[in-house]
């Protein structure tokens, strides 16, 4: 790919309503969306000014754009060397290892994920982690191998990491205090229980909350969130996906960040405005300044 701003992919539409959601009301303290795919097109195409912009209007001022193989990471990289609101992770997704080693070029992709972890807007190591739900266990092993090699360059760059997980906590946890956590670690869209909450919170790694946490069945979201920690708590769309309620199965995107944010607040009995402030300073403790 020899242009990233190019490189879009599109999302299969099936029989969804793919009209975006009305705008909600603005906040008034202003947040970051700490993790979206806007290369992927779902419904009414966007562009990714227009994505911004949008979000913008309703005081989300700036998105952590995450890549999961090599071409999604360079278009990340590419998006926030573009635009001053956009910061990038860089990663080969857990349910992609796999098939980078089938064809003899994991060793590959992580030379590019650690070249583009190099470059100065790039403040992140995401999304990589464990996935046992999508990936069988003859690829757990490419999974492990991937996780530990970004692990390590998450280190090696002074730079955060985006942990992908599901259905594998036991092992992600214990991966982590094998071979040694980065200072800045995420647990983007946590999926976990009150008392991983616990586990993962003492050892100093964030928490994101994404759209799913207001979903009715998401009761062990909610129980993890209201153990976590304020000053560990991050809030996410991982748009397109992941749509909160009452807008679920239509496409997501970062300017639908706020009904998350109230939702978030309405469960912690905090004012709007105090969490909208912890999560703006987590964000920033998290990945640097967006203007930087």
């Amino acid at each position: 790919m020899t242009d990233p701003s190019q490189y879009v992919r599109t999302r299969e539409k099936g029989s969804r309503d793919v009209t975006y959601p009305d705008a909600p009301a603005p906040l008034s303290v202003p947040v970051y969306d700490n993790h979206a795919h806007l290369e992927i097109e779902d419904g009414v195409g966007l562009s990714l000014d227009e994505q911004l912009d949008r979000a913008a209007e309703v005081g989300v001022i700036g998105v952590v754009q995450a890549g999961g193989d090599i071409d999604s990471s360079r278009w990340s990289a590419w998006a926030a060397a573009s635009h001053p609101r956009v910061l990038a992770a860089v990663a080969i997704h857990p349910n992609e290892a796999p098939e980078y080693a089938a064809a003899g070029r994991l060793d590959e992709a992580i030379r590019v994920i650690d070249e583009l972890a190099a470059q100065p807007r790039v403040r992140a190591v995401g999304e990589t982690g464990l996935d046992f739900f999508r990936t069988a266990e003859d690829g757990r092993p490419a999974q492990f191998e991937s996780f530990e090699a970004h692990i390590a360059l998450a280190k090696k760059h002074g730079i955060a990491m985006q942990i992908h997980d599901r259905d594998a906590h036991d092992a992600v946890l214990e991966t982590l205090v094998r071979v040694g956590a980065p200072e800045r670690t995420v647990f983007h869209c946590f999926s976990g229980d009150a008392a991983m909450a616990r586990v993962a919170a003492e050892a100093g790694y964030y928490l994101s909350f994404a759209g799913n946490v207001t979903f009715k069945n998401a009761q062990n979201l909610r129980d993890a969130l209201a153990v976590t920690p304020r000053e560990r708590i991050l809030v996410e769309t991982d748009a397109p996906f992941l749509t909160p309620v009452p807008h679920r199965g239509r496409p997501n995107a970062p300017y639908l960040v706020p009904v998350t944010v109230r939702f978030l607040a309405a469960e912690l009995d905090l004012p709007l405005d105090e969490l909208c402030a912890q999560l703006a300073a987590n964000t920033l403790e998290v990945y640097g300044a967006f203007d930087d």
